[in-house]
């Protein structure tokens, strides 16, 4: 058996991973107004949802959109806020693994993906009514406001090509540290 050291064998190793992409475009910095909106649109939704329910919607309707900055960024988020990992990756298969969340929190991943999936169809009813009985009226406005957001911010992100990888919790919400100059 021949071995290699780990340095150039590793599949992880840094060294044999692809290139980054290049943004299209800058929207802090050409559309201030717009950014700034949605960062006052973000802080507006926030207020009125649970923080560990807030970042599982951001999570899974990101996960949705193939939105690989908001994954990145709101996986870091909930990960500092202390989600566990194993929740966060069956996300992605939260029906085959209900048993990990509580009720309320699979009534609003289950509202994410009715919302996030419009093509689908409209909001089913069931989905809403299920919704409703977990939450109250001022939350529900507040968790639909917070599910509208991500879906924005995925597609400002996916179409000028964020990049993941960059972003660090608690640092400036919703642009990387370059951009944050840029949309004050």
């Amino acid at each position: 058996m021949t071995t290699t050291s780990a340095t150039n064998s590793t599949p992880h190793a840094h060294t044999d991973r692809l290139p980054e992409h290049t943004p299209r475009l800058n929207m802090a910095e050409l559309a201030p107004d717009a950014y700034r909106a949605m960062i006052r649109l973000a802080a507006a939704a926030k207020k009125g949802v649970d923080p560990v329910v807030f970042e599982l919607v951001q999570i899974r309707a990101s996960q949705i959109n193939h939105c690989a900055f908001c994954v990145d960024m709101h996986t870091k988020d909930a990960l500092a806020a202390g989600e566990t990992v194993e929740r966060i990756v069956q996300l992605s298969a939260w029906e085959e693994s209900k048993h990990f969340y509580t009720a309320r929190e699979i009534a609003a991943i289950e509202l994410t993906e009715a919302v996030t999936v419009l093509t689908d169809g409209f909001v089913p009813d069931a989905v809403y009514e299920r919704a409703a009985r977990h939450f109250d009226d001022t939350e529900l406005a507040h968790l639909i406001a917070a599910i509208t957001l991500i879906n924005g911010w995925n597609r400002f992100a996916v179409t000028t090509r964020m990049v993941p990888g960059h972003y660090t919790p608690g640092s400036t919400a919703h642009r990387p540290a370059a951009e944050a100059g840029a949309a004050k």
